[in-house]
């Protein structure tokens, strides 16, 4: 990450009231050539772009980290025509014209020229894979992330969090605030978006690092037990023959405690925890008259509906971190997914020896697999994911890791089972903005919920009601 903060010229839309200037871009999910550039981004503003190998080609491809933007080389792959795309922004859409000698599909269909717009993907055949996003114009520089704790361009930061998105520096950003700030934090994802890694980043950047970091998960504490668990006992009590022993709220006395989970535990224990989290700490342990006291800080984590937490519990977590599930980070996908073939390469190298390799000892993709990871659901994010590489390593029997019949199979297995029902009656304008506001602006899923066929009919519609996209997404 650069030292310095680089102040960028102000692009694309005007911002939403209180909220960031968007603009469309091109981020580079799959290069045949230059692997090692996934995550690059190409920002456009309203015009006309052309895309094509060497220096000639107007749409420049950056590094894109908060406060700094450094620009990267041209193109380079040889199949790449000097003239490949030609592309005009308009309003929150992106004309794509093929001028070169390679195909080009969008969403696997075979185009000459075309509209495309967020969610969409971009293939030059055997050359590059473009996923289409918005997203501000530049990053907001750091505030309360430590510098120091930032790595590489594209690798994961000091905590384990990877990703170069907007929603991923948002939540580093937000990670920083609340590990310096005092009170007990709640920690709210959906599976698998890796909430214990975001409470070990919070102890570890806390003034409570040379402390203690308890982690339990709260579905595993044994049904009668779970106060003694939670707050110790002396020994012989409850039960005869129990060995005395500090509970997990004496253990992480000038430390951390993270339940897992939290929401699990039955809603009458919930409220045996208020006490000692408030300040003083106090608790007894089981068997004791007297009271002790834990300088804890609980952060808890769930990925139920907070109204599964008691109103007084809820109301001790004085601050709530929201990781973002992968859906909202697609494009941290193609680096997700570096990373852990990476990985898989380095732990089990035997198992990964028969592929191709780039210059970093990682196994090389076939762009519809890419492609297919973009635009899938992903109900168990990141834990998904290496799960389907696995199964990706597993069945391709090429020298490159591809989307094979087993890959299909298990993506479709997991699929919602009842597709959204067709709308019965014509939709209105109102019924258009409140499906777009209903899914924080991703038209995609607003089209699936409305049960349309695809997102081209959406726009057909807004284009009908006379909808301004950006109006209604603000």
């Amino acid at each position: 990450m650069s030292g310095g903060e680089t102040t960028l010229p102000f692009k694309g839309d005007r911002p939403p009231e209180g909220g960031e200037a968007q603009t469309m871009a091109l981020v580079l999910a799959w290069s045949s050539h230059e692997p090692e550039r996934v995550g690059e981004v190409a920002t456009l503003s309203e015009g006309a772009y052309e895309l094509g190998r060497g220096e000639q080609s107007g749409v420049v491809f950056h590094r894109e980290r908060p406060g700094s933007r450094e620009p990267q080389p041209a193109l380079t792959g040889p199949g790449i025509s000097r003239r490949q795309l030609l592309l005009r922004v308009r309003d929150s859409a992106l004309v794509v014209e093929n001028l070169g000698r390679c195909p080009v599909r969008v969403n696997g269909e075979l185009v000459d020229k075309t509209v495309v717009t967020a969610g969409d993907t971009v293939l030059v055949e055997g050359q590059l894979l473009l996923y289409v996003v918005r997203r501000p114009v530049a990053l907001e520089p750091l505030h309360h992330f430590p510098s120091h704790a930032v790595r590489a361009f594209g690798e994961p930061d000091a905590f384990g969090v990877l990703g170069e998105s907007a929603a991923s520096w948002r939540l580093r950003e937000r990670l920083g605030f609340a590990a310096l700030a005092p009170g007990h934090v709640l920690v709210a994802g959906e599976s698998g978006t890796g909430k214990e890694l975001v409470a070990r980043a919070l102890h570890q950047l806390s003034n409570r690092a040379k402390g203690a970091f308890v982690a339990r998960n709260a579905a595993t504490f044994p049904e009668g037990l779970i106060d003694a668990e939670l707050f110790g006992n002396v020994k012989n009590y409850p039960n005869p023959g129990m060995a005395e022993r500090r509970g997990l709220i004496g253990e992480a006395d000038g430390g951390t405690l993270f339940l897992d989970e939290i929401a699990e535990l039955p809603l009458p224990l919930q409220s045996h925890l208020l006490r000692v989290l408030d300040e003083g700490g106090e608790y007894q342990r089981f068997g004791e008259t007297t009271m002790r006291r834990s300088d804890l800080r609980l952060v808890g984590a769930t990925n139920r509906e907070l109204d599964s937490l008691r109103t007084d519990l809820l109301a001790r977590f004085t601050i709530r971190l929201d990781v973002p599930p992968l859906a909202e980070r697609r494009e941290d996908i193609p680096l997700l997914v570096r990373h852990l073939l990476g990985r898989a390469a380095r732990k089990s190298p035997d198992l990964v020896a028969r592929f191709a390799t780039d210059s970093a000892g990682i196994p090389r993709l076939e762009a519809a697999l890419v492609e297919h990871l973009l635009q899938r659901a992903w109900p168990t994010n990141v834990r998904e994911l290496d799960m389907l590489l696995w199964r990706a390593l597993s069945t391709s029997t090429t020298e490159r890791v591809c989307l094979t019949d087993g890959v299909r199979a298990l993506a479709a297995s997991e699929e919602p089972r009842v597709a959204p029902p067709r709308p019965t009656r014509e939709l209105t304008a109102d019924d258009l903005r409140a499906a777009i506001e209903r899914h924080g602006g991703n038209l995609a899923e607003a089209a699936r919920a409305l049960g349309l066929s695809s997102r081209y009919a959406f726009y057909r519609l807004l284009k009908k009601h006379g909808i301004d996209v950006d109006a209604a997404r603000s």
